[in-house]
């Protein structure tokens, strides 16, 4: 048997596609006893975090091993096999265990160093060895992984190089400033009062706000985790438990939320946070020589720019006017305006335009000119585009829309009022809500993009090292603990041996007193015992380099051992094993 890993992680797949493949609790436990019950798998554990979701195996064949367990993630996933394909990676034998030990380390995190994992690896050894699905390897792996985490946590510097994916977070809401003083006096929700959740809240604790509200579904949970930051040692913070229900409201209140649950939907929707924001945003100021879409100052205003360009009010537009009206280097005349418009909606689009007194500088239309051109508008030559983007969409259905813009100059945005933290997988809060202003929000996949860019401390080479050496090392044992059995066979045949020839003694000389049965007996056991002593001291030594396994087979065949009496010597070790281990 081997050990296989199938899985996906924020390195390998979009957030989009992670998102949409998160598995629940229920999901994972269903994924697990359906791995046990297929055909190449003996063992399982499903290690998923908010940026990973990887299955480990012991099989008998490596590819139908690969091909089932890729079809057991996408079947429990919901995301269609051949979609989920291109993002998986496989890691076999030795690679999966390195691999597990790296991710045990936070060399594969997100955020390098963070030491979440941990907890995240010991809850799935623990959900695992709950369902008994997994055996004598995976149960070894994982308790080796956490001892190797552990021990690059304590060894090396990796913590100065890592902080766990909330302090990582809070930083991105600072804007890489100072939490501390960033978070001081203000008034927090937490959403969820699982492990990240709570986390999050005794960090905002210690980070010295004055408030910290708990939101959960189970409101035990909930008054649990308040009284806990209430009774702690290091912080004063005043803390309480709300239901989910009160929510909304708590938002009205809140400078700062952090969501991290396991539900399905949005837990924040983007009209439930522009409500709550609602008369706490102030008005936001017009970018010198930017007026947004056709000069606006809002939904609804008269579009009119400093050269008394008219583009009309907003009906009969089918753009989003007023989520676009910030966005940089936006025209209502451009291609970026019509991006992704259906053929129907572009000719509404031409046909708004065409109403509008256009005339005057482009620029007081929202984008500039191109270097070398006049600011001067010429609607012939927009029409012209409009309609020959019109043609593109009736041939292929839509435009493609453009995933970033060209740079341009940045357009000033209110400060915010209000700070959102979504750490959950799938989102917890609206993406749309990036479009609001006086709102910041950061998510997965900001926190994806801006992780990508951060520097690694020296220490992550050390940390390298101690992975390489304990992936050599468990390679080594798995190895020598795999011609156990055959030896203790082995060592089994040899005292049977001797006990049939002492007893065939006694037939031939009855009258041997027990003092000279005894030493005849003993003498007899240590040659046996010293016969056996190199070679099988040597074989354990062969067996734990690469390349050894073959040696338990040529054991076999060399003393005639009964495959089924290994078996059964395997079997009786690993059920001993387990009942001396307990619970991770």
């Amino acid at each position: 048997m081997s050990l296989l890993v199938v899985g996906l992680s924020h390195r390998s797949a979009p957030v989009s596609v992670l998102e949409r493949a998160a598995l629940t609790t229920d999901a994972q436990v269903k994924l697990l006893q359906d791995t046990v019950a297929a055909e190449p798998a003996s063992e399982a554990a499903v290690l998923a975090t908010c940026n990973r979701i990887e299955l480990y195996a012991d099989v008998d064949k490596f590819h139908a091993g690969v091909a089932e367990l890729s079809t057991l993630l996408a079947q429990h996933s919901g995301v269609g096999l051949e979609e989920l394909t291109p993002y998986l990676y496989v890691h076999y034998e030795d690679r999966a265990v390195h691999h597990l030990f790296s991710v045990a380390c936070g060399l594969d995190s997100m955020v390098v160093g963070e030491g979440q994992i941990l907890g995240q690896i010991k809850d799935s050894l623990a959900r695992a060895q709950e369902l008994h699905s997994a055996g004598r390897l995976l149960n070894d792996l994982f308790q080796q992984a956490l001892r190797v985490g552990k021990r690059a946590h304590s060894e090396t510097g990796i913590d100065r190089a890592g902080q766990s994916l909330v302090t990582f977070g809070l930083e991105q809401l600072a804007r890489g400033g100072n939490i501390q003083r960033w978070a001081r006096g203000k008034k927090a929700l937490v959403i969820g009062a699982g492990s990240m959740s709570s986390l999050a809240a005794a960090t905002l604790a210690r980070a010295g706000v004055a408030e910290v509200v708990v939101a959960n579904r189970t409101f035990d949970r909930a008054e649990r985790l308040a009284q806990i930051l209430m009774e702690g040692d290091d912080t004063d913070v005043a803390a309480r438990a709300v239901p989910m229900e009160s929510v909304p409201a708590e938002l009205t209140r809140a400078d700062v939320a952090v969501s991290c649950t396991g539900a399905t939907g949005l837990v924040l929707s983007a009209e439930s946070v522009a409500e709550a924001i609602e008369g706490r945003t102030p008005a936001p100021s017009a970018v010198p020589g930017e007026d947004g879409p056709g000069g606006a100052s809002g939904p609804g205003a008269q579009r009119s720019g400093p050269s008394g360009t008219s583009l009309g009010s907003e009906d009969g537009c089918p753009l989003d006017l007023s989520a676009v009206q910030g966005t940089a280097g936006f025209s209502v005349l451009g291609e970026a305006a019509v991006a992704g418009m259906a053929a129907a909606d572009l000719e509404q689009h031409a046909a708004w335009v065409d109403n509008g007194t256009v005339g005057g500088d482009r620029r007081a239309a929202g984008a500039s000119a191109r270097p070398g051109q006049t600011g001067t508008l010429d609607p012939a030559a927009d029409t012209d585009a409009i309609a020959a983007l019109a043609a593109t969409a009736a041939t292929v259905g839509r435009i493609p829309e453009r995933r970033r813009p060209e740079p341009v100059e940045e357009p000033q945005r209110p400060e915010p009022v209000l700070f959102l933290l979504d750490l959950a997988m799938p989102r917890d809060i609206d993406a749309a809500v990036h479009r609001l202003g006086g709102v910041r929000l950061v998510d997965i996949e900001s926190l994806a993009e801006a992780s990508a860019d951060a520097p690694m401390a020296a220490d992550v080479d050390q940390v390298r090292r101690i992975v390489s050496d304990e992936v050599a090392a468990f390679g080594a044992a798995l190895r020598a603990a795999h011609i156990t059995p055959t030896v203790v066979a082995l060592r089994t045949m040899a005292a049977d041996v001797v006990a049939g020839e002492i007893a065939r003694l006694d037939g031939r000389l009855p009258g041997l007193d027990d003092k000279h049965r005894a030493e005849i007996t003993q003498t007899v056991r240590r040659v046996v015992d010293k016969l056996l002593h190199a070679p099988t001291v040597r074989v354990k030594q062969l067996a734990a380099e690469p390349g050894g396994a073959g040696y338990a087979d040529a054991l076999r065949t060399l003393f005639d051992l009964d495959p089924e009496t290994v078996a059964a010597v395997s079997r009786a070790e690993e059920s001993t094993t387990q009942r001396d281990r307990g619970p991770a």
